[in-house]
């Protein structure tokens, strides 16, 4: 009876030991991949077994033993993940789209932030905001209801209305072409410091770019449709329901009344007034 006591203590013992030596042997093998990738898909099962060790790692993929599941199984124990995962500090995984944004942001619920594109601090976006892919919403930028923006666009230093189209490749917000030369000769660049205010329902077509203010913000009216390829210099202020053509360029500080239709090729110089 004793040494059959014994016997169970000492199978025991040795399980244990074998159990020690294969994670041991699986912490050695994970930390070689580790080296050479942030992601590890580990067996479902296996997950409610990990020692602490492993709540060092940044993701966890969690997979069934015949599928891999998209969601992140998050570990860090130093930041809080509401929504979706933790990507670095201060930003967070997007739960609708598994975009990426800081966690000052102000995004509704319902807005879609589409995987690669990236909202930044004290940006707010309204119900049914659509950002695709690699798209940057820039810092305080604001963004109306069931507007939709499209692929690597950059938005910056602006706020856009409701119901807008904003196609792929806009830039807005970036800093307007100021200079002057100085008394020593020097070429030196202008305080560009305001911004750009997008109204409802504007349209803006592809890779057109609509610089920031200087001494006034740039102003576009609602219901104003604005074709591919054009340039809005800063300081500009188009009325409402305006059409601009592809590839009409509009220098610094020009002012454009409501109901005006720019052609092709248009190009307006800079203090020009246009009435409606």
């Amino acid at each position: 009876k004793k040494s059959s006591k014994l016997f169970c203590c000492v199978a025991n013992i040795l399980q244990s030991f074998s159990i020690f030596i294969r994670l041991e042997t699986m912490v050695a093998t994970l930390q070689r991949l580790l080296s050479a990738s942030d992601v590890i898909f580990l067996n479902r099962r296996l997950v409610q077994r990990l020692p602490s060790f492993f709540s060092s790692f940044r993701n966890l993929c969690v997979c069934s033993d015949h599928s891999i599941e998209s969601a992140t199984f998050n570990v860090s124990p130093n930041n809080e993940i509401p929504n979706g995962g933790n990507v670095e500090k201060e930003f967070l995984r997007w739960q609708n789209g598994g975009g990426t944004y800081h966690s000052s942001a102000v995004i509704d619920s319902t807005a879609l932030v589409e995987f690669g594109a990236v909202v930044h601090e004290r940006a707010i976006l309204g119900a049914e905001v659509h950002v695709g892919s690699n798209t940057i919403v820039g810092p305080s930028v604001k963004i109306g209801p069931s507007t939709k923006i499209g692929y690597n666009v950059s938005v910056s230093n602006c706020s856009i209305g409701d119901s807008c189209v904003i196609h792929n490749g806009v830039c807005i917000g970036q800093d307007g072409f100021g200079f002057y030369v100085d008394d020593q000769g020097n070429m030196v660049k202008k305080p560009q410091a305001l911004d750009v205010k997008i109204g409802n329902r504007v349209e803006i077509g592809a890779n057109t770019c609509i610089d920031r203010g200087s001494w006034r913000d740039t102003v576009i009216g609602d219901d104003t449709k604005i074709d591919n390829l054009v340039q809005i210099g800063h300081n500009v202020v188009i009325g409402k329901s305006c059409l601009l053509c592809g590839q009409v360029g509009i220098a610094g500080s020009a002012e454009i009344g409501d109901y005006v239709a720019l052609g092709g090729r248009v190009a307006v110089r800079d203090h020009v007034s246009i009435v409606s």
